[in-house]
């Protein structure tokens, strides 16, 4: 199977890092991925089945995930997804892997008490003090233009 997946999940375990005897970097860890459904009777979100999935990532990728992931992370994950069925003595399983290709952060989701607010599509943030003009007015250095569809 050969299929493309797009998976949004937290980083559920440390990732995990080594180097094959021929030099390939590779990286792996599992994702918790949770839907998630507004109950109008009890007025809240609940939440539904968790699918775990096994992601590895190679190369330059395997060294960046290694460094710039974190257990409990909200990340998207775009891949190829590979389903394989296992047998270990009298044990039977069937594994669902993604061998990913891109991996980055979801920046919609904040860390409980991180203090910040997800930035809303439209909304003009504050920049950053690396980013201003110097001139003190918290303008952006240059403007997004203003053809882009987003």
């Amino acid at each position: 199977m050969n299929d493309q997946i797009t998976v949004c999940g937290h980083v559920a375990t440390d990732p995990k890092h080594h180097r094959t005897t021929s030099g390939l970097d590779i990286t792996s860890f599992r994702l918790a991925s949770q839907q998630r459904r507004y109950d109008q009777k009890q007025g809240s979100w609940v939440a539904q089945e968790t699918n775990w999935y096994t992601v590895s990532a190679f190369r330059g990728l395997a060294t960046a995930s290694a460094t710039s992931l974190v257990k409990g992370q909200r990340v998207i994950v775009l891949g190829r997804l590979r389903i394989r069925d296992w047998e270990q003595g009298d044990r039977r399983g069937t594994s669902v892997d993604i061998e990913a290709d891109h991996i980055g952060p979801d920046i919609g989701w904040q860390p409980k008490g991180s203090g910040e607010a997800p930035v809303r599509a439209g909304a003009n943030p504050a920049p950053a003090a690396s980013e201003s003009t110097g001139s003190g007015t918290g303008e952006w250095a240059s403007a997004p233009p203003q053809d882009t569809p987003f």
